[in-house]
């Protein structure tokens, strides 16, 4: 018996840096794929719709989710609550983020429509993210499994670790604030965003443009 503690307590540790380090790629992945966005709205002039920031909402959601894992594996150790609440905040916020996804999808899926947006390799931004968010429940799922193996396992301290955490962290809280700025502008003092955006009605509400 003493002899296959210590073999599981060394797997057990390097599954917890495993998912400490996909905590981290999960959270710059949705907030990267939440940037691609970003360029389209600022660079490409595309205004996004409501159920696109919606998608937008459910796919930072998810990230905050995983960020919960990082956070803890930044003071060295993830406890097993810690994996269930940031996971399972992540799962809900794919699921719901792949219905509105699926939602939008359907509201182009007859022939003849064009869809609402660029095109990225055939096909549309609304479709990438529906394959993205099953994408990452299925991803879920699996480091969920092993959950029990990683749970109390200390995470390294070292500076790689925490610098990475830090600026993964760092990268979605920015992201997020320019999404909050980005809504108010296309929104403006009104409750709800048009179905088909064409300006940023903040502009117009303040009198800056006519």
């Amino acid at each position: 018996m003493s002899s296959i503690l210590p073999e599981a307590s060394v797997e057990g540790g390097l599954l917890g840096r495993i998912q400490y380090w996909f905590a981290c790629f999960f959270v710059v992945g949705w907030t990267g794929v939440v940037c691609g966005g970003l360029y389209y709205q600022f660079v490409e002039w595309e205004y996004p719709c409501p159920l696109c920031i919606v998608q937008r909402m459910f796919m930072l959601l998810a990230a905050i989710g995983a960020g919960v894992i990082v956070r803890r594996g930044i003071d060295g150790q993830i406890a097993g609550r810690d994996y269930m609440m940031g996971w399972g905040l992540a799962l809900i916020a794919v699921i719901a983020g792949s219905f509105a996804s699926w939602r939008q999808t359907m509201l182009h899926i007859l022939p003849g429509d064009k869809g609402y947006g660029s095109e990225v390799f055939g096909l549309h931004l609304y479709v990438w993210a529906w394959i993205l968010f099953q994408a990452s429940v299925v991803a879920i799922g699996l480091v969920m499994a092993f959950a029990h193996s990683t749970a109390d396992r200390t995470v390294p301290t070292t500076d790689a670790y925490r610098i990475t955490g830090r600026l993964a962290l760092g990268f979605l809280g920015v992201v997020i604030a320019i999404n909050v700025v980005a809504v108010f502008f296309e929104e403006g003092f009104h409750w709800f965003l048009p179905d088909d955006p064409i300006r940023y009605e903040l502009l117009y509400d303040l009198g800056i443009l006519n």
